[in-house]
């Protein structure tokens, strides 16, 4: 009954001007930036999140997520009506999604998608709500080496299945864990790695570094790929309600990648990519009509769609709950809230319940506000994506460079932002992880803070890291990382087998 009250008092605080205003634009934002392909939610989100540190906690987090949220919508826009997918997550969207618009059908798909997407965050937040009270109790029994293993271990299991290999996923890992660390420590104010720069001594900017490393970047990509200069059908608003047998059959397939999507969000991996191709095998086993696979099939996009959405609402639990991001976006969510002074962790729902309660019922607002912004204006979505590329662009690379400097009115920072912008761009190009690289610079320094607090309450011995409850977490970590790699190297026997049979048929 609390989690009931706590939700309506949220929904409450959500509808107020403010906090309902920044809903708002980032909902909008994030459904231009999905719909923009090669932009991405991380870039807007790191773009928004200077403009929102003058406003309260709850401004600036309900911001980040409806803009995550919109990201998530607006990108299965541009994969349905131009076969280019904004995020990873929606590319099986682009499959049947594509293939529907082709037979005159993407308004009813687009629909659909957003209808399903709209069902699965809705049953998420629920369960989200009854959930996140029990996991907070749970997690009040865990103490510094617990937190340690869930920061450390979960950063390495973040790096190894989210980098594709152990170089690119570890390495950037390991520089953004070395970048945390430049600037004074905490605890005893000693400058590290500052080389007698001044501006250096309070630390690489989180804003800086995001948005050169995934703004600039992705800009500059999206200038490179000819590819995005393709013109989308237009869409009349008479087209868009699907019949009786489109919404039937879309059912069962958004119940499935509720469930689907909701639990990939608990876990450290990148989420919504993977709930969304999970729902699409699951649907692609159990389906009625599995011919029409990639071809249009309307269960290819209501499951996925659904999963996609409802695992960025399961990753605002280990987040509110246990502090821990398990994405680059919700990353700028937890820089978002230790800017205004608030740690994400166990405490959060007892010691600020007006701000947890705020997000969860500015989450709720913003699924409905991306229902109507998705559905009715899909007309003003499509127009978008006749606008060039080469006029945008420009633009958003004004405001990136405004928002920077606005965080702390430092040249330092622009300047970081152009040298990270580059960085970004080459690793792209080198097949490295940027995700690993901005999950390391925000969870070092809190692994370095866990790591002193164990050291120093087991007085030096190195058992105290496996002591209790965090045993049993290394040994899970130990078992995923045993698991994927078993199954990384029956990938590449599969791969290799074709090549081999080829050379014998050759001989």
């Amino acid at each position: 009954m609390d989690s009931l009250i706590g939700l309506l008092d949220g929904i409450a605080s959500a509808v107020q001007p403010e906090l309902l205003v920044a809903t708002l634009v980032g909902a909008f934002i994030g459904t231009l930036i999905g719909v923009l392909p090669g932009i991405g939610p991380v870039a807007g989100s790191a773009l928004v999140l200077p403009f929102t540190f003058q406003y309260g906690p709850t401004v600036a987090i309900a911001m980040v997520v409806a803009i995550y949220l919109g990201s998530q919508f607006g990108s299965s826009t541009s994969a349905v009506l131009i076969k280019i997918p904004g995020e990873v997550s929606s590319i099986p969207a682009t499959i049947d999604g594509y293939a529907m618009a082709q037979k005159g059908r993407a308004g009813a798909a687009l629909t659909i998608m957003a209808v399903g997407s709209f069902i699965a965050g809705t049953i998420s937040l629920i369960a989200f709500t009854f959930a996140a009270p029990v996991l907070t109790d749970l997690s009040l029994n865990f103490g510094p080496a617990e937190f340690f293993a869930l920061t450390a271990g979960g950063l390495v299991l973040l790096a190894r299945i989210s980098g594709g290999s152990l170089a690119s996923g570890l390495f950037p890992m390991a520089l953004g864990i070395m970048l945390g660390t430049v600037g004074q420590e905490a605890s005893s104010g000693i400058a590290r790695f500052t080389f007698d720069s001044v501006p250096l001594l309070l630390g690489f900017s989180l804003v800086s570094l995001a948005v050169g490393m995934y703004g600039m970047s992705e800009l500059a990509r999206v200038l490179e790929d000819p590819a995005n200069n393709r013109l989308p059908k237009p869409v009349p608003f008479r087209e868009l309600a699907p019949d009786r047998t489109e919404w039937k059959r879309s059912l069962a397939p958004w119940g499935r990648g509720t469930v689907i999507g909701f639990l990939f969000g608990l876990l450290p991996v990148p989420s919504a990519t993977l709930g969304a191709f999970a729902s699409y095998r699951v649907e692609q086993s159990v389906s009625k009509h599995r011919d029409e696979f990639g071809s249009g099939a309307v269960e290819g996009i209501a499951g996925p769609e659904a999963a996609n959405n409802s695992a960025v609402i399961g990753g605002l639990v280990p987040l509110l709950v246990l502090g821990l991001p398990f994405s680059a976006t919700l990353a700028l969510v937890i820089s978002a809230m230790q800017v205004q002074g608030i740690q994400p962790g166990p405490l959060l729902i007892t010691q600020h319940p007006e701000v947890f309660w705020a997000v969860i019922g500015a989450t709720a607002v913003a699924n409905v506000i991306l229902l109507i912004l998705n559905v009715p204006l899909v007309g003003f979505w499509a127009s978008i994506l006749r606008v060039p590329q080469k006029y945008l662009v420009p633009m958003i690379m004004v405001i990136a460079v405004v928002g920077t400097y606005s965080y702390r009115n430092s040249m330092f920072d622009v300047y970081t932002l152009l040298v990270f912008g580059v960085v970004g761009y080459l690793m792209h190009k080198l097949d490295l992880s940027l995700a690993s690289l901005l999950l390391g610079l925000v969870l070092g320094p809190l692994i370095e803070k866990y790591f002193i607090q164990v050291l120093y309450l087991g007085r030096g011995d190195p058992m105290a890291f496996f002591s209790g409850i965090a045993g049993w977490l290394w040994a899970a970590v130990a078992i995923i990382l045993v698991v994927a790699g078993v199954f990384a190297m029956r990938r590449r026997r599969g791969a290799r087998q074709p090549l081999v049979s080829m050379s014998m048929e050759q001989e």
